[in-house]
């Protein structure tokens, strides 16, 4: 199913990433109802099944009655589902006020479906991203009160962070007053955000900032199988391959949660859900219905950590080739996550990235174009040019290639010497910039082989002819961006 069939389904807004068994129980009946044998997860912790021609007084009806919001477009959404890492908790390092109650006050306090994509997620944590919202709340080590990033599309996808910090009942409150003004289609900084805000007199409780947000250095953990929890419970992760969770096991995992008094399902952004608090004594019972349908709770590392397109046979196919050519070079991919893109939307949020090459805006055949995060971490949203317009066969070769540079990174046999200062340019660094399109970085350290242009070249001295290597972009889509 692609294509406008992709365009025939009904996303359901699991606001936060979780909701009870009995919802999503009768969200599995409803998808059953209209002939359905599966349901798919999206990236930003919803539901999504085919529609098949039903009515939308049939699909209201059930979706009042059980007071979750959804839609029946499935990828061109007006609304967007709130993102929270709700999951990590009791299942990866957390900063330590930040419980599963403190989300349901903040998911229950939303009053409104919000059509900008709104991450409320804890720093601590590399199970949820951290910046694939538009407005991006991060705990801070100060208990109750929250960064704001806001990622403006209109401006490449560069972050800009709220002047001070916000205090967490506020949250609903300040996304709902930024909608408002994000609808006028104007880019604005953050301090004019909040002049507005002010000015204005909408009342926030701030608070001043005083440390920078920090992130902390985790692998990307491994989240399949039976796992040990705290209070001699357990947590248990399962993963398809193909995204089609079968009907018939999500509903008989409902059923067992009901039986077993577990209050919520999570489902997280890796196209995989999440159950918590599996009491010692029930451990059996899982197993047991898992064995009924023939479940494998064990994948091997390299299928868990990619992130894919809903419904996208070409990077469908192109993983699975990934994978087996991966598997049988014993390569390790610990800590590192892979994304395939095949058109230009979409935001990345994992370590590497294999994106259809594009001249011109236009895709180019089967070749592909690699880049890495700065750091190879994705909360950087810096991306780095690798490879372009590579084939398919050379992929792992290249892949493997970068793992090894990854590893080295971590474990470095001396410390590196000190770069030079970066030149600067009236004063100003002029170092990096990103193109705003396709975030190819252009760093003046490295200059661009592609276009012949020397290493040591500072950006203003590029011609005005310059265009990105990758998307065929003017030198005036680029942005200047801070190391």
């Amino acid at each position: 199913m692609q294509g406008d069939e992709k365009r025939d389904l009904i996303r359901v807004f699991v606001k936060g990433g979780f909701l009870s068994p009995a919802a999503l129980l009768k969200i599995m009946e409803l998808s059953k109802s209209l002939g359905n044998k599966y349901v798919l997860f999206g990236s930003r912790q919803d539901i999504m099944f085919p529609r098949n021609q039903a009515g939308e007084a049939q699909v209201d009806a059930v979706f009042n009655a059980i007071k979750i919001e959804h839609e029946l477009s499935g990828d061109q959404s007006v609304h967007q589902n709130i993102v929270s890492s709700y999951v990590a908790v009791n299942v990866v390092d957390t900063t330590p006020w930040v419980k599963e109650d403190t989300y349901n006050v903040l998911i229950d306090a939303f009053e409104f479906t919000p059509r900008l994509k709104i991450n409320i997620v804890d720093p601590m944590q590399s199970l949820v991203p951290l910046f694939s919202g538009e407005l991006n709340f991060i705990a801070s080590r100060e208990e109750n009160y929250w960064y704001l990033y806001i990622r403006d599309t209109r401006k490449g996808n560069l972050l800009e962070c709220w002047p001070k910090l916000i205090f967490g009942q506020d949250i609903p409150k300040i996304a709902r007053e930024l909608e408002k003004i994000f609808q006028e289609f104007l880019p604005f900084t953050t301090e004019e955000l909040y002049l507005v805000l002010k000015n204005n007199y909408v009342r926030i409780n701030y608070h001043p900032i005083t440390e920078k947000l920090a992130f902390t250095e985790t692998a990307f953990p491994y989240y399949e199988g039976l796992n040990a929890m705290l209070n001699n419970q357990y947590w248990l992760g399962l993963y398809w391959r193909n995204n089609q969770y079968d009907i018939e096991f999500m509903s008989a995992a409902c059923r067992l949660c009901q039986e077993t008094n577990i209050s919520k399902i999570n489902i997280i952004p890796w196209k995989a859900f999440v159950v918590k608090g599996i009491k010692a004594s029930d451990r059996l019972r899982w197993q047991k219905v898992m064995g009924k349908f023939g479940i494998n709770e064990r994948h091997s590392s390299l299928e868990l950590n990619w992130h894919l397109p809903v419904i996208d046979a070409e990077a469908l196919e192109l993983k699975r080739f990934l994978v087996r050519e991966l598997d049988q070079q014993d390569i390790s991919t610990h800590g590192l996550t892979f994304s395939i893109k095949t058109n230009r939307e979409s935001f990345h949020f994992t370590s590497v990235v294999i994106a259809r090459s594009q001249i011109g805006g236009t895709t180019t055949g089967e070749y592909y174009d690699i880049s890495y995060a700065k750091d190879f971490n994705p909360n950087t949203i810096t991306y780095i040019p690798y490879a372009r317009r590579v084939s398919k066969e050379l992929i792992p070769a290249l892949l493997i290639e970068l793992s090894k540079l990854y590893f080295r990174q971590l474990n470095p046999e001396k410390e590196p010497a000190k770069s030079p200062a970066a030149p600067t340019v009236n004063g100003h660094p002029d170092s990096i910039y990103q193109c705003s399109n396709c975030l190819t970085v252009y760093d003046q350290k490295y200059g661009d082989e592609i276009a012949h242009v020397p290493a040591g070249t500072a950006f203003s001295e590029l011609p005005e002819t310059y265009r990105c290597h990758v998307c065929d972009s003017e030198k005036k889509y680029f942005v200047a961006v801070k190391e």
